[in-house]
């Protein structure tokens, strides 16, 4: 035996060692997947609390400041188009630098832009701190939904989106109650300074806890080659579709959510400001739904589920036209469950559908949507201006008509392309463990 054999043979056993650690993806049931997420839900949490914490205390932004209902909702949709935007950029830089380290400096960034906001002077610099905090957010919701998708079994994707899903429902709902509960006491800016500080707290967390990415292959940094991953995206129509299903259904529940709390404060309700926060407790059936959801959906197919779901949001919507405190509450529950189980249905497909660069293409699904959230939520302002709340209803079912519709073409396409069916996820060169490419 040659003096090189034995170092032969130790190279082949770290190379072995290194294609099995390679070939690990998470599992439910293990430690790893327990500790991402823990992570993936205090990121989602801190994101999106510090996105929808302004939602209910729009009509006291509009009062302190003397703008209208359309104009106060640029608060929110300031920072969701600017988070639209940036998302493009922020998941190319995801592909290059890695997915941890861009989600990091998102996390950080906008936990100290809310503290700041805090402290806005007037009406122009909010909004210039809430568009600046939109290019903060960038860099985590498509980077999270890429590192999901690489990182768990396939098996395991829709139960880790939902749950991934479910904090970003929780964060949205821990947000509005915090800062609507802080209002009522007085105060809006010791409301966004609090929420901000907790959400520098769940970031720690967030770097303690998720486990290193192990099918992470850098992409090219060359503007070129990114180019080209947006356009082959863009030529395959489940991508497509899925975009327009994101845009048009965040939309109609944004805009939803965003004039219940003026329904509600005003007369014959006359709720006050901690009431109408406590309103989106609703969320909780969502939040619960989302993991469910996924779930099934990865069972039963994607393609049969979604179209039920969009049904379901249309039929809560029109509950809210009662006038019956009860009933409207039922409907938004309704139309709540049928959002977050739709978005968790279509985050999964975005993935499982790209074959590769995967960040990419849930920044696309969600620049979608969040230009719905800007473009329909800022025109159910003037619905409601113009006609009520029977106006803001019009507006949602006329763009639930269509996603119905979208639905039902995604349903003919989603046989065989879905990924509903467990299988073995093979590696593919700038993207391991990507499913095999769709058909269409």
């Amino acid at each position: 035996m040659s003096p090189s054999e034995p170092d032969l043979a130790v190279v082949a056993q770290a190379a072995a060692a290194a294609l099995d650690d390679v070939e690990r993806f998470i599992q439910r049931g293990t430690g790893d997947f327990v500790r991402a997420n823990v992570a993936l839900f205090a990121a989602g949490f801190t994101t999106f609390a510090l996105i929808y914490c302004v939602q209910p205390i729009m009509p006291v932004l509009g009062h302190d400041f003397g703008v209208n209902a359309a104009t106060a909702s640029l608060s929110l949709s300031a920072t969701t188009q600017c988070l639209a935007v940036a998302m493009l950029v922020a998941s190319s830089l995801s592909e290059v630098y890695g997915r941890k380290p861009v989600m990091v400096l998102s996390l950080f960034a906008s936990s100290a832009l809310m503290i700041g906001s805090a402290f806005a002077p007037d009406w122009t610099s909010l909004l210039v701190i809430r568009a600046l905090a939109g290019i903060a957010f960038s860099g985590l919701p498509a980077t999270a939904m890429a590192y999901v998708g690489e990182e768990m079994d396939r098996s395991s994707i829709g139960l880790a989106m939902g749950l991934y899903i479910g904090g970003t429902g929780l964060g949205a709902l821990a947000g509005r109650l915090i800062v609507g509960g802080f209002t009522d006491l007085g105060s809006w800016r010791l409301g966004l300074f609090v929420i901000g500080a907790l959400a520098l707290l769940s970031s720690v967390v967030f770097v303690l806890a998720l486990p290193p990415s192990r099918h992470f292959r850098r992409g090219s940094p060359r503007p070129r080659a990114l180019a080209a991953g947006f356009a082959r995206l863009l030529r395959n129509p489940t991508q497509v579709l899925l975009y327009l299903e994101g845009m048009l259904l965040l939309g109609v529940f944004v805009s939803l959510y965003n004039y219940l709390g003026y329904r509600f404060m005003a007369p014959p309700y006359g709720f006050s400001q901690t009431a109408v926060g406590l309103i989106f407790t609703i969320a909780l059936v969502g939040i619960a739904s989302s993991a469910w959801v996924g779930d099934l959906a990865g069972r039963l197919g994607r393609g049969r589920i979604f179209p039920a779901l969009v049904v379901l949001f249309a039929a809560g919507t029109a509950l809210t036209l009662s006038s019956n405190v009860v009933v409207i509450l039922l409907g938004m529950a309704l139309l709540t469950f049928a959002f977050y189980g739709a978005h968790t249905v279509a985050s999964a497909w975005v993935g499982i559908a790209a074959g590769g660069g995967r960040a990419q293409a849930a920044s696309l699904y969600l620049f979608s949507y969040y230009t719905g959230s800007s473009l329909v939520g800022w025109t159910g302002g003037l619905a409601f201006v113009h006609g009520g709340w029977n106006g803001v209803v019009a507006l949602s079912g006329v763009v639930l008509a269509v996603a119905l519709g979208l639905s039902g073409l995604l349903a003919l396409r989603g046989a065989g392309e879905d990924g509903s069916v467990p299988g073995p996820r093979p590696t593919a060169a700038g993207s391991a463990a990507s499913p095999p490419p769709p058909s269409g």
